[in-house]
């Protein structure tokens, strides 16, 4: 008798190393860098159902209001995905943990009120498809939320962030980019922004590639 080996899928995100980084420098980062306040600022006044993509180890969970009545979290990486399934039983919402990629949600179309995407437009591999995934799965008239960092809006930190791009950054941080522009890229896709603020995260001191973020809502038109 001949016996045939069952191949377990890779994961369609796999970085374990940054991805162990990450689960701690976040965690330190909401508490001491302030962007757990930014998470509330978020996902405020959101109800209904609401998927999040790269939900990473879920710490914006705790941040959902209680008209929130479902949250589908979307996480491709294993280890961030393990933490998140933790996060989702402490969390005062119901939140269902899925693997899978931004750019192929496993989820029916216009099946959701709200989506999120926090932290995770700089490292989707295509942006436009995973933002048209999100308009898919959205209601007409659902609302997109965001916090991403992207461009800087001097010429010499854009140049800087150009070059990290095609060089070390991605290597370094899980695939992140730093050039992306994130509010174009979901007016392109079909999103009409609702109201969004630009800052630099730290607020004073440094600025590191990175630091340019923006945080609004879009609507799906």
């Amino acid at each position: 008798m001949s016996s045939r080996s069952t191949r377990v899928p890779r994961d369609a995100v796999h970085h374990p190393l940054f991805a162990r980084f990450y689960a701690r420098f976040s965690v330190s980062a909401d508490t001491k860098g302030g962007i757990g306040a930014l998470r509330t600022e978020l996902l405020t006044g959101l109800s209904g159902r609401v998927i999040e993509i790269g939900a990473g180890n879920g710490l914006n969970f705790a941040h959902y209001p209680g008209t929130v009545s479902e949250v589908v979290a979307i996480e491709p990486e294993r280890h961030l995905r393990t933490l998140a399934a933790d996060a989702a039983l402490r969390a005062d919402v119901p939140v269902d943990v899925v693997p899978g990629a931004a750019e192929a949600l496993p989820v029916k179309s216009e099946a959701f009120d709200a989506a999120v995407a926090s932290l995770v437009l700089c490292t989707v591999r295509d942006v436009p498809r995973a933002l048209a995934e999100l308009h898919r799965v959205l209601r007409p008239g659902g609302e997109l939320r965001f916090f991403e960092h992207g461009l800087a809006p001097s010429p010499g930190m854009a140049r800087t962030q150009r070059a990290l791009d095609r060089t070390v950054w991605p290597l370094l941080f899980g695939g992140c980019h730093t050039a992306r522009d994130p509010l174009a890229a979901i007016e392109v896709a079909g999103f009409e922004p609702i109201a969004y603020r630009t800052f630099t995260v730290p607020e004073n001191g440094i600025r590191l590639p990175s630091s340019y973020c923006v945080l609004g809502s879009a609507r799906r038109v």
